[in-house]
C-alpha cells in the first residue's frame, strides 16, 4: 500500500523540478540581451554620442547597434564621436604612471652659440721662404747643418763658390782700367745683374779690383729651416732649392669642425686658444679658412685658425684648444630623448591640452648631445614625451592604419 502512494510523489516530484528548471532557464534567456546591452553602454557614457559599433580585433565591419561580435567571443565597442573627431591616442593615467611616460617642456633659451674644437699647430705657408742659388757652383760652407734650427734674419747659412762669375767681373775691371767709354762699362754691369751676381759682390771687386766668386747665403727671415737640400760640398745648379725658411711670428691651428657647426662660421671670426698641455697659456686667433673638403668618415670639415706668435711660445704639433664664439641667439631646444628619428622623419609625441597624445613632425637643428635645438613644428611651453614615446606613436600609426582599412571598407 505505501508503495502505489510513494510512486506517484516521485513523479510529481521529478515534473515540478523540470518545470523550474525551463522557466528558470527562460527568465535567463530574456534577460541576458539587457545584461548585454547595458555593458556595451555603460550609464556614464549615456550622454556620449555613439556613431558606431564595432570589434576593435576587426575594425572594419560597423555595427549599427550593440551586441556580441559575429568574429570573436566578445561583445562590440562603441565609438563616440568625441573620439572619432579626436586624431590623438588617449592613455589612462594610471597606465602613463606604470609605462613610465615622462613629459618635458620645449623651452627658449638665450645662450652663446660657442663650441670648442681641438687644433693642431702647423706652419704658416704663407711665411715660408726658399732659398736658392741662380748660378752653377758648390757649397765651400754651411753654416746651418739640421733641420728645424731656428735661425735669425740676416744670418749666414751657406757660402757659395761660383766660379761662372768670374769672367764677366773680369772683364768689367777691364773696361774700367782701360778707360772705356761708359757705355761699355754700363753694358758690363747690366750683363751682371742679369747673371745675378750680387750688388755686394760686384762692389766689392771694383774696391780690390780682382773679381770675386765667392758669396754668402742669409736668411731672408727669421724663423726656423723647415727644409735642408744641399750638403757641405755638395753641387749647386741654378733654381736649387739649398734651404726652406718657415717663419714663426703667425702659426696656423687646423682643426676639424662637425658639419653642422661649420655652416655658421665665417672668415675673420676672432677665436681664443689655450695650450692644452698648460691653459694658462692662451693667445688670440682669427678663423682664416675653411677648406673645402668633408671628411665621409667623420662628417667634418677642416677650419684654418690663424693664431699671433710673436713671443715664438707655439711650436708646430702641440694642441691648442680653440673656443669658438658666435653672437648670443634665441632658440627653441628639447632634450634629445624626446626625439624620434625613423629615417624619413623626426617626430615627436605631443601632449594636447585634453590629455591626449599625437604625433608631431618637427625640423631640428643644431644638435648640442642632451639637447637638440627645434626649427619647426613646435612652440614654447609644448609639452613633449621624454620617455614612452615609441609605444605610443606606435599606437598612433597603428590607429592611422585601422582608419584607412575602416575607411576601405566602408566605401566597398
Amino acid at each position: 500500500m505505501k508503495t502505489k502512494f510513494a510512486i506517484p510523489l516521485s513523479i510529481a516530484g521529478v515534473a515540478l523540478a523540470a518545470a523550474g528548471f525551463f522557466a528558470g532557464r527562460a527568465t535567463t534567456h530574456a534577460d541576458r540581451p539587457a545584461a548585454a546591452s547595458t555593458a556595451a553602454v555603460p550609464a556614464s557614457s549615456a550622454d556620449r554620442k555613439v556613431l558606431y559599433w564595432h570589434d576593435p580585433m576587426v575594425p572594419g565591419p560597423r555595427f549599427d547597434k550593440p551586441g556580441k561580435s559575429p568574429f570573436m567571443d566578445m561583445q562590440l565597442v562603441p565609438v563616440y564621436a568625441d573620439e572619432a573627431s579626436d586624431p590623438g591616442v588617449k592613455v589612462d593615467a594610471a597606465v602613463q604612471q606604470n609605462l613610465g611616460i615622462r613629459t618635458v617642456a620645449v623651452k627658449r633659451v638665450t645662450a652663446p652659440a660657442s663650441f670648442d674644437a681641438v687644433g693642431s699647430v702647423q706652419f704658416d705657408d704663407r711665411l715660408s721662404v726658399a732659398v736658392q742659388t741662380r748660378v752653377a757652383g758648390y757649397v765651400e760652407r754651411l753654416a746651418v747643418r739640421a733641420t728645424m734650427e731656428r735661425v735669425r734674419q740676416g744670418q749666414a747659412l751657406a757660402t757659395v763658390f761660383a766660379p761662372d762669375w768670374l769672367a764677366p767681373q773680369n772683364e768689367l775691371l777691364a773696361l774700367e782700367r782701360a778707360g772705356a767709354s761708359r757705355d761699355l762699362v754700363d753694358a758690363a754691369r747690366e750683363r751682371l745683374r742679369a747673371m745675378s751676381v750680387p750688388a755686394e759682390l760686384v762692389r766689392r771687386s771694383e774696391e780690390t779690383g780682382t773679381a770675386q766668386a765667392r758669396f754668402t747665403l742669409s736668411a731672408p727671415e727669421s724663423g726656423v729651416v723647415a727644409e735642408l737640400g744641399v750638403r757641405e760640398g755638395a753641387a749647386v745648379s741654378p733654381g736649387m732649392t739649398l734651404f726652406r725658411v718657415a717663419g714663426l711670428g703667425k702659426v696656423w691651428a687646423v682643426a676639424n669642425v662637425p658639419e653642422a657647426q661649420a655652416m655658421h662660421l665665417a672668415r675673420g671670426q676672432k677665436v681664443k686658444a689655450a695650450l692644452q698641455a698648460d691653459a694658462s697659456q692662451t693667445f688670440d686667433g682669427i678663423l682664416d679658412e675653411i677648406l673645402p673638403q668633408v671628411d665621409a668618415a667623420t662628417r667634418t670639415l677642416q677650419a684654418r685658425f690663424e693664431v699671433d706668435n710673436r713671443r715664438g711660445r707655439l711650436t708646430p704639433g702641440q694642441l691648442l684648444r680653440l673656443r669658438i664664439e658666435k653672437p648670443a641667439a634665441s632658440r627653441l631646444v628639447l632634450p634629445s630623448e624626446a626625439v624620434i628619428r625613423t629615417g624619413t622623419r623626426t617626430v615627436v609625441i605631443l601632449r594636447k591640452p585634453g590629455g591626449a597624445f599625437e604625433p608631431r613632425n618637427v625640423q631640428l637643428g643644431v644638435d648640442e648631445g642632451d639637447a637638440v635645438e627645434v626649427v619647426s613644428g613646435l612652440v614654447e611651453g609644448d609639452q613633449v614625451v621624454a620617455s614612452g614615446q615609441f609605444l605610443i606613436d606606435s599606437e598612433a600609426n597603428l590607429r592611422s592604419a585601422m582608419g584607412n582599412l575602416a575607411s576601405d571598407g566602408a566605401s566597398r
